[in-house]
């Protein structure tokens, strides 16, 4: 199963936090982490990583906190996941070594290969700013991007199915 870290998910949480209260100035790790029930050790540990990143700017003082360091546009997904996370590894076929015992009768290589490359193309196509448009009422939005993964009728069986 393909699944998020929790330390992703937070990050993305404090970025699109961050993202929508950005006009009120900078926003504390306490803040963030009391508004989501998120461990403030663990999300300061986040912050960290973001501002290390070149996400997120952390300003001192008793009115310190983070900012975002670029535009909320500019950030995608994948980046952030994988700035938290490092490679994204769907299967082993894919790292450096990117060989095992089966490799050469393999019938899975290949499509795993497409769908891979899809989950690359579709988390680097979401940028922060996408994540924080809080109206989603337009229908055609969330499947447009299922177009990123392959052909459209990929798409369509894709929106045919509850992913």
């Amino acid at each position: 199963m393909l699944k998020l870290t929790k330390k992703a998910d937070y990050g993305l949480i404090a970025l699109k936090h961050l993202a929508v209260n950005q006009a009120g100035g900078s926003c504390s790790a306490k803040d963030i982490a009391e508004c989501y029930g998120i461990p403030l050790p663990l999300l300061s540990k986040i912050l960290q990583k973001l501002v290390k990143g070149g996400f997120l700017r952390s300003e001192h003082g008793t009115n310190g906190g983070y900012k975002l360091a670029r535009d909320s546009r500019d950030i995608t997904a994948l980046e952030i996941i994988r700035s938290i996370d490092g490679p994204i590894i769907l299967t082993s076929c894919f790292t450096e070594h990117g060989m095992c015992s089966h490799s050469e009768r393999c019938n899975v290589r290949e499509p795993l290969r497409k769908v891979h490359e899809g989950i690359l193309r579709l988390l680097s196509s979401i940028t922060i700013s996408d994540m924080s448009q809080d109206d989603r009422t337009d229908p055609e939005l969330p499947s447009s991007r299922l177009y990123a993964l392959g052909t459209a009728g990929q798409a369509q069986d894709l929106r045919n199915k509850t992913i």
